[in-house]
């Protein structure tokens, strides 16, 4: 699988990674099949934004409303690692959802997309995906 993000998102990400500084930024990625059509950052609630994420439960709920009222669907979630570690943490997959979200990780001014690995009901791990930026 190969994910196609446009070269405007790329840039976009990479200047709210910058704009968080030593803290992650998060958000969420709207798109269908193998294209992400649109990046929403959201406030970073986690109780220690140097280390961790968690995207505004508000924001969560808007999104999952104007998905239902006919919006773009959520094809999976973005954050950055200050650390410069380009793929997932032990931590990144402890808090993973089984449901097969996109993730794309922001590190060293670079993007790097995964997918969660499922077995059962638990994700163990991510498997790289092919990110292509176009435009």
């Amino acid at each position: 699988m190969a994910l196609h993000l446009s070269s405007s998102d790329w840039r976009q990400l990479l200047d709210w990674a910058e704009t968080a500084g030593d803290h992650e930024c998060c958000g969420i990625l709207r798109g269908t099949g193998d294209r992400v059509a649109a990046v929403e950052l959201t406030q970073n609630v986690a109780t220690d934004p140097a280390s961790y994420f968690e995207i505004d439960p508000a924001a969560l709920i808007s999104t999952a409303k104007d998905v239902r009222s006919g919006g773009i669907p959520v094809l999976g979630f973005f954050h950055s690692h200050p650390n410069g570690m380009a793929a997932p943490s032990l931590t990144d997959v402890a808090q993973a959802e089984p449901d097969q979200h996109i993730w794309l990780i922001i590190a060293n001014r670079a993007i790097t997309a995964w997918q969660p690995v499922v077995v059962g009901a638990q994700v163990t791990g991510f498997t790289p995906v092919t990110l292509l930026v176009e435009g």
